[in-house]
């Protein structure tokens, strides 16, 4: 019957078409972006050392008391530690700001050349901005508060790169079998790197903060290299068909197509190419033009991406939602120590269990979506769970179990759909129907999501502080609550789309069967 499509197992076609290459681009992908942001972490970790550095010794007992007093406090830029603190909050937004911006920049530029080729000059050329940013400065004890600003909105633009290279090569690699798990278990690059670059800068950190961003960043670039020779961006590289060419198109008929099919109603099509990622049989508007683009894709343009349907809600959701995330990233360690007493290196540790439940969240909530065929209904009862999570976390007891219990739980309905949308989603939003004669789309879709992300990102990180300094950590997680409200609110549009659709798919299989 119209409408009625035969749907293989997500597994079953993943681990058909899964060969070492796919293996390996999984891995080097993974692998880049952990890198990434490892050096991110490895600067959040090492902001005391930091600031005692860069403050003179009447108000940092950690340092020795160096005579001529002038140039001791010449060689320092900062009288006290808390202006030192409010420098690096400072400096964590024009990061965010700039990699924003990059962001929107980096995709374009991603469609438009080999792939392979930026994602390893941004690790490579980030790797020596972050060495000189935290070693050669400090060998040379050179300290200027416009030269780090200048190195640390550098080192933003090179660092967004990365992601929408690594999304685009994995979307090219991964159809729509399996996508929701795959994506799951890779967007937890970003939470590894975290745990990684925390590993790193804890081991050399006695020997001085300079050695762990020396470590951190010697590990990058020698990722970069690695990159530039063994990653291999399209199957059509190696002589292996892209996603969706393989065979007589039944079996992969879900790779190539949207995740969302069509509900089987004509009269709705209009209606579910607004509000759907996944509208069905958009390839009948471009049979005209078909043939020419498939001999020789085009990107699409910024505004011609944004103008695909779903990418700019999703990526207003995702601003907010990424504004949480990344807030919990910045301020987590700073809330145990400030709200509970506990020591530093123990506030650091137990802030991994966050990381630990994204990880979990996005691959279980990955794997959910893959069976339901359907992303928005997963991410809304995930985000509503996230409010609960939130107040409840809020007011855990002063117990370490307790709190990284509590802790996992909310990573895993804050970071699971954060990963989902960053992942799963960009790569649909990039490859689907509408787009198909420019596959190349991908990459400018994923910036678009991510870049407007980062921004909200980079708003909150003031608002947050903002609050906190004015009012109580409680109204700060009152806050959270309601940027996750406005996400659910984004994509209200899509859940009940998606929610017609799938109530249209049962009707039809009732009548097929």
């Amino acid at each position: 019957m119209p409408g009625v499509r035969r749907r293989l197992p997500a597994n079953r076609t993943l681990t058909s078409q899964c060969t070492h290459h796919h293996v390996a681009v999984f891995l080097l992908t993974f692998f880049s972006y952990s890198l990434l942001h490892a050096s991110r972490k490895t600067f959040s970790n090492v902001k005391v050392s930091i600031s005692n550095q860069w403050t003179p010794f009447p108000h940092n007992n950690t340092s020795p008391n160096l005579q001529p007093n002038e140039l001791w406090n010449n060689s320092h830029i900062f009288p006290d530690t808390r202006k030192a603190t409010l420098f690096l909050g400072t400096l964590d937004t024009i990061f965010l700001f700039s990699y924003a911006v990059g962001l929107f920049i980096s995709g374009t530029v991603g469609d438009r050349l080999n792939m392979r080729w930026v994602l390893s000059f941004g690790m490579c050329s980030s790797a020596v901005v972050v060495f000189v940013f935290g070693t050669v400065t400090e060998w040379l004890h050179f300290y200027n508060e416009w030269f780090y600003c200048f190195l640390w909105i550098v080192n933003g633009l090179l660092q967004s790169t990365g992601w929408p290279c690594v999304v685009a090569v994995m979307g090219n690699w991964f159809g729509k079998a399996g996508r929701g798990l795959v994506f799951g278990l890779w967007s937890a690059c970003a939470s590894v790197g975290n745990i990684f670059g925390a590993f790193l800068a804890s081991s050399v950190l006695q020997y001085g903060y300079e050695y762990a961003f020396l470590v951190t960043a010697s590990v990058q670039f020698a990722g970069g290299i690695i990159v530039f020779f063994g990653l291999v961006i399209s199957p059509k590289e190696v002589g292996l068909p892209d996603v969706g060419e393989e065979g007589d198109g039944s079996a992969e008929e879900d790779v190539s197509e949207p995740l969302i099919g069509s509900s089987g109603d004509d009269d709705n099509n209009d209606d579910d190419q607004n509000y759907s990622i996944q509208a069905a049989d958009l390839s009948n508007s471009g049979s005209g033009s078909g043939s020419s683009n498939a001999r020789q894709p085009r990107p699409i343009g910024f505004f011609q991406a944004c103008c695909l349907p779903g990418v700019i809600l999703y990526s207003l959701a995702y601003a907010c939602l990424k504004l949480v995330n990344y807030s919990f990233f910045f301020w987590l360690p700073l809330y145990l120590y400030d709200n509970f007493g506990w020591k530093e290196a123990e506030a650091d540790e137990l802030s991994i269990w966050y990381d630990v439940g994204g990880i979990i969240g996005g691959t279980i909530q990955g794997f959910i979506s893959d069976k339901l065929q359907k992303r928005a209904p997963v991410l809304a009862v995930s985000l509503i769970l996230a409010i609960a999570a939130l107040l409840g976390y809020s007011r855990s007891p002063n117990n370490k179990l307790i709190n990284a219990v509590l802790m996992a739980i909310t990573g895993f309905f804050i970071g699971g759909p954060s990963n989902m949308i960053s992942s799963a989603i960009s790569a649909d939003l990039g490859r689907q129907e509408m787009v198909k004669g420019s596959s190349e789309a991908l990459a400018t879709v994923t910036g678009i999501v991510d870049g407007t992300g980062s921004i909200g990102a980079a708003v909150g990180q003031s608002l947050v502080s903002l609050i906190h300094d004015k009012l109580e950590w409680m109204s700060v997680f009152y806050f959270f609550s309601l940027m996750i409200g406005l996400t659910v609110l984004f994509i209200t549009p899509l859940i009940v789309n998606e929610i017609k659709m799938l109530r249209a798919e049962r009707r039809l299989r009732r009548l097929a069967g």
